[in-house]
């Protein structure tokens, strides 16, 4: 019996005229499927499999350790391995499920996908979509590489038979070619017939030189063709694109709320009018020329609300998941302790992060210093942005807990943001 552990790739040509070829039972040979006859597993194992969409529609995740075999264009999956002849006699257990490898995609699986480790995804042109995972490093890249390369494969022979199969033009019989020689209309349509279909495949020819030369997303990003939009982008890569380490819509949103609303009564914690927020969440995803002075904006709870909506719709909290414990315990500490464990920890966040967390709690301490006009303290603000700008990856049956202990490190960095981020 094959260790489970690990995968094994099989080659035809090693084995003998006489020994029994491993095969499935829809994949027995037979004289009207010669295409079968050559058709032997290329690689096998034990692997974690579970599917989240069948035929475009979501099913529930549901984990299965199976017994996969790689045979041809197909992936199959069966949840036990079986007796020692089960996959190489002939008592052989039908598969539970077998996956067309045929215009597939495969990609490793993002972290909203699945937490464990290890684990890519396959997409079909059935629109079944699995996660298949292994705890082994080497037996998932293994796999990964081989059903890549299958799938490749599979793309180039099917596009070669495409255009092996097509035909030039119409058969036209013998006799009706004599008998349209004598007829000038059908003369004419036979050519023209005959030019259409030379049209279609010289275009079909320039269609498929297009699809393999049209350029990566990153080439068409960077002629400017494709605009990154702003909100909902990953802040490292946000700041890159700008050459700076504090999205310059943040710092265009603190300076207007500086200069016109900081004696505004309940300013950011009164909401906004959300269709007008929207808008201007439009013009800025849409390198629109951005004035908010211009009359459009001059609710300044629109600011504050489009503000907070950056916030709320980064991919990665501004303090970052990773360190969502962290921080957390750190409030736990003793009250001497606290400041310099939460000093500590944002010292290890990326530039980005502790550059525009910087200049957004500056920000905020002003706001909460004009109190006594805005009618906001360090409560309430840290009420406002805790649960922003501070969350776990994925929420527990703690959220009341949580929220208290977002609340409390947000106001403690505004009360003592002198010895965090210095003078």
């Amino acid at each position: 019996m094959p260790n489970p552990g690990y995968s094994y790739l099989l080659h035809q040509e090693q084995e003998s005229p006489t020994a029994s070829k491993p095969c499935f039972p829809e994949y027995e040979s037979s004289p009207s499927s010669p295409k079968h006859q050559d058709t032997g597993q290329e690689k096998y194992g034990l692997l974690n499999v579970t599917k989240i969409t069948e035929n475009g529609k979501k099913v529930r995740k549901n984990w299965l350790s199976s017994w996969a075999v790689l045979q041809g264009s197909s992936l199959l999956f069966t949840k036990t391995q079986g007796s020692s002849t089960s996959w190489f006699g002939s008592n052989q257990s039908k598969p539970e499920f077998t996956v067309d490898l045929k215009g597939a995609t495969i990609e490793m699986a993002a972290k909203d996908k699945s937490s464990k480790k290890n684990v890519f995804e396959l997409k079909t042109r059935q629109g079944t979509e699995l996660l298949i995972q292994s705890d082994n490093d080497t037996v998932i890249n293994d796999w990964f590489k081989v059903l890549s390369s299958t799938i490749n494969n599979q793309t180039v022979e099917t596009d070669e038979t495409i255009e092996e199969e097509t035909p030039d033009s119409p058969g036209i019989e013998k006799h009706d070619k004599e008998k349209d020689q004598k007829d000038p209309k059908k003369l004419r349509s036979m050519k023209v017939s005959s030019i259409d279909s030379s049209e279609q495949k010289k275009t079909k020819k320039n269609l498929k030189k297009f699809l393999i030369r049209r350029p990566t997303l990153q080439a068409v990003r960077e002629k400017g063709y494709i605009k990154d939009q702003v909100f909902g982008s990953n802040l490292a890569n946000l700041c890159q694109r700008e050459n700076g380490t504090v999205p310059k819509f943040v710092k265009l949103c603190i300076e207007h709320v500086e200069e016109y609303g900081l004696d505004v009564d309940g300013i950011y914690r009164v909401s906004g009018n959300l269709a007008v927020i929207q808008k201007l969440r439009f013009a800025v995803n849409h390198d629109e020329k951005l004035d908010l002075n211009d009359s459009k904006w001059e609710d300044i709870h629109v600011i504050t609300g489009a503000l907070k909506m950056f916030f709320r719709e980064l991919p990665e909290p501004l303090f970052t998941f990773n360190h969502f414990n962290d921080f957390v315990n750190a409030i736990k500490q003793e009250p001497r302790q606290r400041v310099t464990a939460v000093k500590d920890l944002i010292k290890q966040l990326p530039k980005p992060n502790q550059d525009t967390m910087q200049i957004l709690f500056r920000h905020l301490k002003r706001v909460v210093e004009n109190g006594e006009k805005n009618r906001m303290t360090y409560q309430s603000i840290a009420i406002v942005f805790g649960p922003t700008l501070l969350k776990p990856e994925k929420e527990t049956g703690n959220i009341a807990v949580h929220t208290v202990y977002q609340n409390q490190i947000v106001e403690l960095i505004l009360l003592e943001i002198s010895s965090i981020f210095g003078r």
